[in-house]
C-alpha cells in the first residue's frame, strides 16, 4: 500500500457566490488568533462509502462529476456566510511609529481552493491496518504549512479524494481564523447547504443564498478598552515562524464504548469520593496515567496533562456559540511527578483535571489574554510538544458525523499531519451514541507498550468500522 500515491486530477479556486460589503473591509485578528501564526492548519476529514450507482463503470464518471459540481457550488454559497475563508492574510508594516499588523484581506485573493484527487486504494486499505496509514496525510492540502503561509496559500482548501469504493472529503483550514468549534461549524454549514441544494430542483433557485440554521458571528472579540489593531513586536516573519517536525510517530485509533466510559467515570468518582468528575475527565486521566507509565519516566520527572477548552461560554458576558474565530484555552493540570501520578489511582489524576477545568473562568481567561497583550508573542508548536506530558485536543462533542454529502453517514474520521507530536491525543465522537474514538500519537516504543498495557486495553477496543 505504501507504493500507492494520491494523484491530483484537477484544482481550482472557489469564490463566494456574492461579495458582501463587509467582505471588502479588512478583518483584524483578535488576541486569541494572532498567537496561532506559527501553528499548523486544522486538517480533518470524513470517509464515505460510494453509493451503489457510483460503482457501476458506466455511471461512475457521471457520479463523480455531479458530486464535484454540487460540492463546489454549495461551497461557494457557504463562503458567502464565511467570507474570511476565501481571503488571504496580509501584513502592513510601518517604521514610525512601529507597526506590524497581520490581518485578513478578502479583496486580493483567488478564493478557497478545491482539489479533486484519486488514489488506487479501498476503504479497507485505510481502515483495516492497525496504524493509520501515512497515505491519509496526502488527503489534505497544506501539508506542513503554518498559518502564516496563508499570505500566499489559501486559507481554506477542500480536497475530494476518490478511492476505489469511497470518497474522502478533507478540509484544511487556517488556524488563525478558526478553532475546532468554528471549523466544524463551517463543515456543518457546508453540508447543510449541500443537502438543501440537492433538494432544490429548480435551476433558477440554485444561486439564491440559502437560509442556514447557524449564521456565524464574524465580528472579532477584543477585551474592553483594547484597540482591534494589534501590532506584533516583530519586523520580519523569521523572528516568529518555526517549522516544527515531529519525531517518527505511530498513530492509532482506539474506541471507548459508552459502557467503558461509564465504568471509568464510576471508578474515578469512587476513588476521589466525589460525583463531580466527568466521563471525559476520567478518560483523559486514563490516557495521562497510561502514557506516562509506558514512557518509563523517572519517578521524579515532572508531567502534566492539557485539555483544549472552549472559552465561549466561560466568558462573562458569554460569546455566542456561533462565534467564528479562536476562543480556546489549553487547560493545564497541576504539574506532578511521574511517581506521584502512578502511585495514585485514576480518581486522583481525574480530580487534578477536574480542578483545572473548574478553575478556568472569565477572570482567568481575561488575565491570560491581558498578559499576552502586555507581552505579545507567537506560539511555537514545540512549546506544546513536551515529551513527558499529554495533550488532549479536538472534542467528542463536535458534530462530525452529522455532515452528509449525498452518500449517507461517514464511515470514519481521519486527520492530516498537522499539529501532531508524541503524546497528542485527539478525541472524536464514536460510531455509536455516547462513545468516543481517540486518535493517539506516540513514538513507536511507547505505542507498542500501550498496546500491552492492561489498564488501557481493558477500557479500549479497536475501532470497529
Amino acid at each position: 500500500m505504501s507504493s500507492q500515491s494520491v494523484k491530483h486530477i484537477s484544482e481550482c479556486f472557489v469564490q463566494p457566490q456574492h461579495a458582501s460589503d463587509e467582505s471588502k473591509q479588512p478583518l483584524y485578528l483578535a488576541p486569541t488568533d494572532l498567537p496561532m501564526l506559527s501553528a499548523h492548519y486544522i486538517q480533518k476529514g470524513l470517509l464515505f462509502a460510494k453509493p451503489p450507482e457510483a460503482m457501476n463503470d458506466h455511471k461512475k464518471a457521471d457520479f463523480i462529476n455531479a458530486l464535484l459540481e454540487k460540492l463546489k457550488h454549495s461551497l461557494s454559497l457557504a463562503l458567502v456566510h464565511f467570507y474570511p475563508l476565501a481571503g488571504r492574510l496580509a501584513t502592513k508594516k510601518e517604521e514610525n511609529p512601529p507597526l506590524y499588523l497581520v490581518y485578513i484581506d478578502c479583496n486580493n485573493s483567488p478564493g478557497a481552493k478545491f482539489i479533486y484527487a484519486t488514489v488506487d486504494l479501498s476503504i479497507s486499505d485505510i481502515l483495516s491496518p492497525t496504524d493509520v496509514p501515512l497515505v491519509v496525510q496526502s488527503f489534505f492540502d497544506h501539508d506542513r504549512a503554518v498559518n502564516h503561509d496563508g499570505h500566499t496559500m489559501s486559507l481554506l482548501t477542500a480536497q475530494v479524494t476518490e478511492l476505489v469504493d469511497g470518497i474522502f472529503i478533507g478540509l484544511s483550514m487556517n488556524h488563525c481564523l478558526a478553532d475546532g468549534t468554528s471549523y466544524w461549524h463551517f463543515f456543518n454549514t457546508w453540508s447543510e447547504i449541500f443537502q438543501a441544494q440537492t433538494q432544490t430542483h429548480a435551476s433558477q433557485n440554485n444561486n439564491i443564498i440559502p437560509y442556514i440554521s447557524r449564521p456565524p458571528v464574524l465580528k472579532r472579540w477584543f477585551p474592553e478598552g483594547h484597540d482591534p489593531i494589534i501590532s506584533l513586536p516583530y519586523t520580519h516573519p523569521d523572528e516568529f515562524i518555526g517549522r516544527f517536525e515531529a519525531p517518527k510517530l505511530r498513530e492509532r485509533m482506539f474506541h471507548f464504548s459508552s459502557e467503558a466510559l461509564a465504568k471509568l467515570k464510576a471508578k474515578a468518582n469512587a476513588e476521589a469520593k466525589t460525583t463531580k468528575i466527568s466521563s471525559f475527565q476520567s478518560l483523559s486521566a486514563l490516557l495521562w496515567r497510561c502514557i506516562t507509565r509506558v514512557r518509563r519516566l523517572p519517578p521524579s520527572q515532572s508531567t502534566s496533562c492539557r485539555l483544549a477548552a472552549n472559552n465561549r461560554a466561560r466568558l462573562d458576558p458569554p460569546l455566542s456559540g456561533d462565534y467564528f474565530g479562536n476562543s480556546i484555552h489549553p487547560i493545564k493540570s497541576e504539574v506532578v511527578t511521574a511517581g506521584e501520578l502512578l502511585e495514585h489511582g485514576l480518581g486522583w489524576a481525574a480530580w487534578k483535571l477536574h480542578e483545572a477545568v473548574v478553575n478556568l473562568d472569565d477572570k482567568s481567561i481575561r488575565e491570560f489574554i491581558d498578559a499576552w497583550l502586555q507581552s505579545r508573542m507567537v506560539y511555537q508548536i514545540g512549546q506544546f510538544f513536551d515529551p513527558h506530558s499529554v495533550m488532549m485536543g479536538s472534542s467528542p462533542w463536535f458534530n462530525m458525523y452529522g455532515n452528509e454529502f449525498g452518500m449517507g453517514k461517514a464511515l470514519a474520521l481521519r486527520s492530516g499531519y498537522a499539529n501532531k507530536f508524541s503524546g497528542k491525543v485527539s478525541s472524536y465522537p464514536g460510531g455509536e451514541r455516547g462513545s468516543i474514538d481517540l486518535e493517539v500519537c506516540l513514538v513507536p516504543d511507547a505505542m507498542g507498550a500501550i498496546e500491552c498495557d492492561h489498564e488501557f486495553m481493558e477500557a479500549a477496543s479497536v475501532t470497529h468500522y
